[in-house]
């Protein structure tokens, strides 16, 4: 047999390449497998905005909640619902961001989980107010655009506004009044402070309101001393919308001065009302038999029977603070003591003058707590904070816990 050397076993192999490779590269229309990008994630939060109108471009701002996605994307194809927030007469501007400071937007930062919706924000800007019809035009429009925008859900439109945003809020709402499944006002009312006159007509002007706006829910929030807008405002119309065989809720802050909002706002149960309501195929109001069972941002598998919105009229007055329950100087005694946070440091004290207990931090200020019962003691202030002790099986003390609705802390008092 004849022995080949390397270069004759080569040979054809570099005859064959060479003879592919040409062909290869003469190919201009051979495809490369590269894999296609995926599109970019949807961007959450708050989210710069701008819409033109009349020549006139204004920035605002929309909330998208973190789990937002497109209906497309979504297996059910939910649509998510919007809100339409119109912000006080202090957050006017053209820089469309300043109205995210107060009211809702700040509970959006607090407290995100109960709030799943898609929120549009428009700013008014300085020397407008919200009354204006080409403002009332903006809000609108702005409504319309992030609508289209994000497939939010015709039926499940809200409408909220605070002081002068309560305002506009009226005036939308009277406008439009099959528009807005529910709708929440703070500090507000139909006498707007710079048009006077409108008091005039106060015996007749609520119950003209009322006639438009049919049955559409609305809750009302207003503090008791409020002496920018007066609370006999909110009440008017709580008194012609009950009169009118509406639907709706007033209440009272007792003690709260113009700033209700914060309350209002921070009301777990507002979110959850609202999402009770929704608009039916002729624009009218119906409310879910019982609260929604699945997530409120979705729609549960099987619609829950819907009831026409009916007549309803509730009138609560908040107090600013529980009623004070008066303990022993022997329970106020089992409180007294130092409270340590997990490295041994005296973070708190509790110490009794009389019959008054106050709370001392480490810079040595003190502040009073009231029992509202035997472990938990609230601040003369008001607000939501609490001071809550622990008791073992022996009933000794054992911890203390500071508490708000976003906040809590656990002190272990040592012996």
């Amino acid at each position: 047999m004849q022995h080949l050397g390397k270069s004759a076993l080569l040979a054809p192999l570099f005859a064959l390449a060479l003879a592919v490779l040409p062909a290869r590269a003469a190919d201009p229309h051979r495809h490369h497998n590269h894999p296609t990008p995926l599109p970019a994630p949807q961007e959450t939060g708050f989210l710069n905005r701008a819409i033109t109108l009349n020549g006139v471009t204004y920035k605002f701002q929309v909330y998208l909640p973190e789990d937002y996605r497109h209906p497309d994307e979504l297996p059910d194809h939910r649509h998510f619902p919007v809100i339409l927030f119109l912000h006080g007469r202090g957050e006017r501007g053209s820089e469309g961001m300043w109205q995210t400071q107060v009211g809702l937007p700040a509970q959006l930062r607090d407290h995100p989980e109960r709030w799943p919706f898609v929120v549009v924000m428009p700013q008014c800007p300085l020397r407008h107010f919200w009354t204006d019809p080409d403002m009332l035009q903006l809000a609108l429009a702005t409504l319309n655009q992030e609508e289209r925008e994000f497939q939010t859900d015709p039926d499940r439109t809200y409408l909220t506004g605070l002081s002068l945003g309560g305002y506009g809020s009226w005036e939308l709402l009277k406008a439009n009044p099959h528009r807005f499944a529910a709708v929440a006002i703070a500090s507000s009312g139909i006498f707007w402070s710079y048009a006077p006159d409108r008091w005039r007509d106060a015996a007749t002007l609520p119950a003209d309101y009322a006639r438009h706006l049919g049955r559409t829910p609305i809750w009302l929030f207003h503090g008791s001393d409020d002496t920018t807008v007066v609370e006999r405002q909110s009440e008017l119309m709580f008194d012609a919308l009950k009169a009118a065989g509406g639907h709706v809720r007033l209440w009272v802050f007792q003690g709260l001065k113009h700033d209700s909002w914060t309350r209002a706002y921070n009301e777990p149960e507002l979110p959850r009302w609202l999402l009770s309501f929704h608009l039916n195929a002729q624009d009218q109001p119906v409310r879910e038999v019982s609260p929604p069972a699945s997530v409120p941002g979705s729609h549960a598998s099987n619609r829950l029977v819907e009831a026409p919105v009916g007549p309803f009229a509730e009138r609560l007055v908040i107090p600013l603070v529980p009623a004070e329950a008066k303990l022993t100087p022997a329970q106020l005694d089992a409180l007294t003591g130092d409270y340590r946070d997990p490295d041994n440091n005296v973070t708190y004290s509790v110490q009794r003058q009389g019959e008054a207990i106050y709370l001392r931090n480490q810079q040595g200020e003190a502040q009073e707590i009231l029992a509202e019962s035997p472990t938990q003691f609230f601040y003369p202030s008001g607000g939501l904070a609490r001071v809550l002790f622990d008791r073992d099986s022996q009933g000794h003390i054992t911890a203390l816990t500071l508490r708000d609705d976003r906040f809590e802390e656990r002190l272990e008092r040592k012996r």
